[in-house]
């Protein structure tokens, strides 16, 4: 594995492959990296001949008042993971590589970037989409891989990728969990002891939902109110959103129809952390 700081020299490298007919696949991150980073290396290594992966903490998907600053980084951790995982670059840029002085360009995504993830947190998916755009003209991969808790974030990406002409395949893995249920997330290590036994509660609400739809209860509010009673159960928990919407359009949804894709999500605070959580559901 070699390790690449620099814009023009991923580029540069990018552009070799490309010229000597090799397959990219790229997983782009904001390391300190965990298992399910790894899932989703595995599946890009499938799918391409050279594996690229990144590690950058953006900026600009921060907004004021979030971690930014104390965002967890441990790039020497990093570099071990990736090359373990088969990596052939680790593209780990500068921020002012990535958005020199005079930098003022944005990637805007429209309606479904302003919804759960972007109504909550605004300016989010501006940030996102600029990065992600970035790093798609620098690594230049025909396969990128994401992963399904960030649900939003993939389908910004894929309108994104759609809409600007890319070219790229976006494919989405599934949310790798701790044994008690846990979506794996870089910001889990926030979280101190009491507040770690309390987090499991997003995916015992995610459950509640999934056996409400299966045993054939439709209307949305009925189903968001059952997740509310189990995350209120939590003394640290706080409710940013829950919400029962279209999986595609993100829209929300009052009854879910039959042959609908839904996406169920959430996100909550537990103490200081905001943690996020999904499923898509076929309703039969």
């Amino acid at each position: 594995m070699v390790t690449i700081n620099r814009v023009a020299a991923m580029g540069a490298a990018a552009d070799g492959h490309r010229r000597d007919g090799r397959r990219i696949g790229f997983v782009p991150t904001m390391g300190y990296l965990h298992e399910g980073h790894l899932s989703l290396m595995k599946l890009a290594r499938g799918r391409s001949d050279v594996l690229v992966v990144s590690v950058f903490v953006n900026p600009t998907q921060f907004g004021r008042g979030e971690d930014f600053a104390s965002y967890p980084r441990d790039i020497e951790r990093d570099t071990v993971m990736a090359a373990g995982a088969l990596t052939d670059i680790l593209f780990a840029p500068e921020a002012d590589d990535m958005y020199p002085h005079g930098h003022s360009t944005w990637v805007e995504v429209g309606r479904i970037a302003e919804l759960l993830e972007g109504k909550s947190r605004p300016g989010h998916f501006r940030g996102v989409a600029t990065v992600v755009a970035k790093l798609f003209n620098i690594v230049k991969p025909h396969v990128a891989v994401f992963g399904q808790k960030d649900a939003q974030q993939a389908a910004v990406i894929r309108r994104m990728a759609a809409d600007l002409n890319f070219g790229v395949e976006i494919v989405v893995a599934p949310t790798v969990r701790e044994p008690d249920g846990l979506a794996m997330s870089s910001r889990n290590v926030y979280l101190s002891p009491a507040e770690r036994v309390q987090a499991p509660a997003l995916r015992r609400s995610l459950d509640a939902a999934l056996r409400d739809i299966a045993a054939g209860e439709r209307d949305c509010a009925t189903i968001g109110r059952r997740m509310r009673e189990i995350i209120s159960r939590e003394p640290s928990a706080s409710i940013d959103y829950i919400s029962l919407a279209d999986a595609d359009t993100l829209e929300e949804l009052p009854t879910l129809a039959r042959g609908s894709r839904a996406l169920v999500s959430l996100a909550v605070r537990i103490g200081k952390t905001r943690l996020i959580d999904n499923d898509i559901v076929i309703v039969d």
